[in-house]
């Protein structure tokens, strides 16, 4: 294990790719020292994102990030697995890769948002479905209409909104629901809310970021707006269309082989996956007491009939209880990586430079009886003039990913 990473950061401190050597600094952190290698090693100059990653989350990272760890560290068939996985940014990059995916989110919405992408239909297959489902309201559908949605959308499309929820909540129920109709039920879901023409809603935050019905009134009466009817289904042909312009026939063949696994439990619970199964880990966990994912998301729940309120979603507010709880998921980590697995575990920070979750990462996976060998601090348009991105603690990193790299 330890030669393998030796090589991969000597390719990283050797890294110029985009004009300036890597710099390298030394940090004592929990009694070790640490390097941290600080470079622009993935960045807008490369090639845009896979069209399949165009479904927006709150406090996802590029799909660039993921492919750095996976082209260095796993081969085509190796298991990646991200136990926070969000919208599913490391699986479908590790799919479109040629690995086999495991994932893990406690709320069932990051479900519903990446398997349909790791199995598209085609866009004639989306266009039949779509003209088969009926949008008109029946007794039932306008029974799940909430009025406060009103602050959202027209009636009208209130009405198809709730069709359509109506719709994918019987198939599901009695066992029907197919690849087409989780790929469409992905797509509404996508399109509630957002600030542009092309989402169900008036204009409202960004689309992974939903506001209460009270404070969408408040946006309306300053906008001075009302909610418009639109095109539930064009909107949804246009987004299906947009999600599959890149994909390829060799893309459609690397994606049916990644055998997806993916579990709705606590990240350090996860007895589904099998012990020594998992070659690369890349993840990001949920922010100490930043990102409430359970209100960003609550719109989104409603739609695909999750009850957000009820979700055991951890919101840790101090730095033991984050430190405790990321100790038992390394813990689990441990457990499911092979011999030579490794962990890239990403993570931003918080309360303005003073605490670097870097650190508090560092603490938690020592504690779990694990090896942590560097941290990559991954910074926009970096320059050697630059101090070291908050490596002193000192200083804001503005713009960075910041990967904490771990192994057995």
């Amino acid at each position: 294990m330890r030669l393998k990473l030796d090589r991969f950061f000597a390719e990283v401190e050797g890294f110029a790719d985009f004009g300036e050597r890597t710099l390298v600094e030394h940090k004592e952190i929990c009694g070790q020292d640490v390097a941290f290698y600080v470079n622009e090693f993935w960045t807008s100059k490369q090639r845009a994102a896979h069209s399949l990653h165009e479904v927006s989350y709150r406090a996802c990272f590029k799909p660039q990030l993921p492919r750095f760890f996976l082209e260095r560290l796993t081969s085509e068939g190796d298991v990646v697995y991200d136990p926070f996985m969000g919208r599913g940014t490391t699986l479908v990059e590790s799919a479109l890769l040629g690995r086999r995916v495991a994932g893990n989110d406690i709320n069932p919405l990051s479900k519903v948002l990446c398997m349909p992408r790791l199995s598209p239909p085609s866009q004639d297959e989306v266009a039949v479905r779509l003209g088969e489902i009926s949008l008109s309201a029946t007794a039932e559908s306008r029974g799940g209409e909430d009025a406060e949605l009103l602050a959202f959308y027209h009636g009208e499309t209130l009405s198809e909104i709730s069709a359509l929820r109506c719709y994918f909540m019987e198939r599901e129920a009695s066992g029907e629901l197919d690849d087409v109709d989780r790929w469409v039920r992905m797509l509404a879901t996508n399109r509630l809310t957002g600030h542009s023409p092309g989402f169900f809603s008036v204009y409202t935050m960004p689309p992974n970021q939903a506001v209460t019905a009270e404070r969408q009134r408040m946006i309306n009466e300053k906008r001075d707006q009302v909610p418009v009817v639109k095109d539930v289904r064009a909107i949804i042909l246009k987004k299906s269309k947009q999600l599959l312009s890149r994909l390829t026939d060799s893309d459609r063949e690397r994606l049916e082989r990644s055998a997806p696994l993916m579990t709705t439990s606590q990240a350090e619970g996860t007895d589904e996956i099998a012990s020594g199964s998992v070659k690369l880990v890349v993840t990001s966990p949920p922010f100490l007491d930043v990102v409430d994912y359970r209100a960003d998301n609550w719109l989104r729940c409603w739609f695909n009939g999750i009850d957000s309120a009820e979700l055991p979603i951890s919101q840790l507010k101090s730095e033991d209880l984050w430190v405790g709880k990321m100790t038992e998921v390394f813990r689990e980590l441990g457990r499911l990586l092979v011999s030579d697995g490794v962990i890239a575990f990403e993570v931003g920070e918080v309360k303005k430079s003073k605490v670097m979750l870097e650190e508090l990462v560092i603490r938690a996976a020592l504690d779990a009886g694990l090896c942590v060998h560097g941290v990559l601090i991954n910074a926009q348009e970096f320059t050697k003039t630059a101090n070291c991105w908050g490596v002193d603690n000192q200083s804001k990193g503005t713009n960075t990913n910041r990967i904490v790299m771990i192994s057995r």
